[in-house]
């Protein structure tokens, strides 16, 4: 992700933005909250100025009870149709919609996930503006949306009741608006200090969500029953829990002390103190308003004070904080990758000369080089292993042929074309790569296989077959794997679930095949028939793979051994073992303790 600053927007240029993109994924709800917001507001706010009024002056005037009672039905008959028109939008539409919204805007940010590069996620705070922006989705459609809706209501209502009370008393309106002017600035102070707050929770939370993933995940059962992880795990808990308490102290304290000062300036001084007193002043003093004039008078300041405290203090503050949330959106759709498409589109033929040429590679933060200097040329057809201690880089090199990150110096090409050249996505589609921590979905068996929704039976079978997963399955390939979407789905054990993964490279029809750590999981006879599958499935493709287990390793047409990002040695097995060195050393001592093992 590219280091560069990041244009901050105003808070109205970030509602703005989230409007309208809430408006592509579903139109109806921004209109109908807009709408439900004036009828929720307007109808009631005349009727206390003008309706009040108008009843007033009717019985001053001496009109008789049924005139009364036909202005007070309908009065209730509007209040009653406004009720039910906004009643029947949020019982009949605003439900379902809100929730097709949601999955509009998740769906935007999962198809933007799915294109960024891994760079992205070695990044932490784009990693934090990811969790916090995944999170607060549903959250900011429901907020944002209350307050656009509220604030229109409002606006609507003001200008509306401000027009009715200028022609009967316009210093009321001065009144107010001087006394909200005063406190407007705290309110942008109070949305600051509340999104400081939630970033820190939200990081805080990351911490105290790690320990409910360690009590719920099936990976941590049997070592947190096996060892006395338990009282570790609850000091580590307790510890990230009280940072939070603390987090919430810090931060309350301050926002309930600047809430006080707003709320006591604008409700006791301006409105249960100056206004009372000057219109008690123009009623006994000067006499200028009549009783229906005063009510109207009293009942529109009110309304008007509620209107512009909403605009100019609860809604600054609120969108305030909203805004600063959103801006995290922003940033996040806006992130760019680093790994561009290329202008052409790669072809699915036969495997093609691969090469990697003075290829050098640092992950981003890091000063030393993960790769340096690796040349390599994979001939069509040949089954490649990469062999070393752990942090030689092998899965790195992997990741660089799949363009899972671009290489920093050097470059690799296939049949003599700079892969950069190509689009992503068809290069990617030239090869199938089975990863070392790999993820089985909840998903049927047939889907886990293809990675589709659409597959293949007897190819999804034939994969099966080659990668040794030979469980009984009630239902076949259409057999749920996991628990996520069908309670009779079934779990599998780690060999098991590497059979499933292992089985995706067979079934896909590309001409590379990479595999990292293939046969980790597996016992030796599983092992063993997994390189005779592998070596009859894959005789047509070209193999690069990673072990562990040098037993795999002795069949390969050409061995690399890499250390600290190097390669170091490289021929075939009985090359290797005949130069002695940390190949044949690597081999031997595996050898021996197989041996012993044996002999034990």
């Amino acid at each position: 992700m590219k280091n560069k600053a990041v244009k901050q927007h105003s808070m109205v240029n970030n509602i703005a933005y989230f409007v309208a993109l809430l408006f592509k994924v579903s139109p109806g709800i921004v209109v109908g909250d807009i709408l439900y917001g004036i009828i929720e507001k307007l109808p009631t706010r005349i009727i206390s100025v003008l309706g009040v009024k108008y009843m007033i002056d009717l019985v001053q005037q001496g009109a008789s009870a049924k005139d009364v009672f036909k202005v007070v039905l309908v009065v209730a008959a509007v209040l009653i149709v406004s009720r039910l028109a906004n009643w029947l939008y949020r019982e009949f539409y605003w439900n379902v919609a809100r929730e097709k919204a949601y999955q509009g805007l998740n769906k935007t940010l999962y198809e933007k996930a799915k294109s960024l590069d891994l760079e992205c996620y070695d990044n932490p705070q784009f990693y934090n503006n990811f969790i916090l922006t995944i999170e607060s989705s549903s959250d900011n459609i429901q907020n944002v949306m209350g307050l656009v809706e509220h604030y229109v209501g409002e606006l609507v209502s003001l200008i509306t009741i401000a027009s009715i009370l200028l022609t009967i008393d316009p210093v009321c309106l001065v009144i107010i608006l001087a006394v909200v002017a005063i406190f407007t600035p705290i309110s942008k102070k109070i949305g600051t200090v509340q999104m400081q707050r939630r970033e820190d929770n939200n990081r805080l939370h990351r911490k105290a969500d790690y320990f409910a993933r360690v009590f719920y995940l099936q990976d941590y059962v049997k070592e947190v029953r096996m060892n006395n992880i338990m009282p570790l795990l609850m000091k580590r808990y307790n510890e990230a829990a009280q940072e939070v308490c603390d987090n919430q102290r810090k931060y309350i304290r301050k926002i309930d002390i600047m809430y006080f000062i707003q709320e006591t300036g604008v409700q006791i001084i301006g409105f249960m103190f100056i206004l009372p007193l000057y219109l008690g002043y123009c009623v006994l003093e000067k006499q200028i308003l009549s009783a229906g004039d005063f009510v109207a008078s009293f009942n529109g300041a009110f309304s008007i004070a509620a209107s512009f405290s909403f605009l100019t203090v609860t809604a600054v503050r609120n969108f305030s904080e909203r805004a600063k949330m959103i801006e995290k959106y922003r940033e996040f759709l806006k992130t760019e990758s680093k790994i561009n498409d290329g202008s052409e589109v790669a072809e699915i033929t036969e495997p093609k000369e691969i090469k990697l040429e003075n290829v050098s590679f640092t992950y981003p933060g890091n000063t030393e080089p993960t790769l340096k200097n690796i040349n390599i040329t994979l001939h069509p057809r040949e089954k490649i292993a990469l062999v070393g201690y752990n942090g030689a880089g092998k899965t790195t090199l992997t990741n660089l042929l799949l363009r899972l990150y671009d290489v920093t110096n050097g470059r690799i090409t296939i049949d003599s074309q700079d892969i950069r050249d190509v689009s992503v996505e068809s290069h990617r589609n030239r090869f199938s790569a089975v990863f070392q921590d790999f993820q089985i979905f909840a998903a049927t068996l047939g889907e886990n296989v293809s990675l589709d929704k659409e597959f293949d039976e007897a190819s999804v079978w034939e994969a099966l077959k080659h990668s040794g997963f030979d469980k009984k399955t009630p239902n076949g390939i259409n057999t749920f794997l996991l628990r996520e979407f069908d309670d009779d789905g079934i779990m599998m054990s780690g060999g098991e679930s590497q059979k499933v993964a292992i089985a995706r490279a067979f079934y896909k029809k590309c001409p590379y095949v990479i595999l990292d750590e293939p046969s980790a999981n597996l016992d030796p006879v599983a092992e063993y028939n997994l390189n005779q599958s592998m070596i009859e499935a894959a005789e047509n493709k070209t193999v690069v793979f990673i072990s562990h287990r040098l037993s795999t390793t002795v069949n390969a047409d050409m061995i690399y051994v890499m250390e600290k990002g190097e390669i170091i040695e490289q021929g075939t097995h009985e090359q290797l073992m005949a130069m002695n060195g940390t190949y044949a050393y690597m081999f031997n001592l595996q050898a021996e303790k197989y041996l012993t093992n044996n002999v034990d």
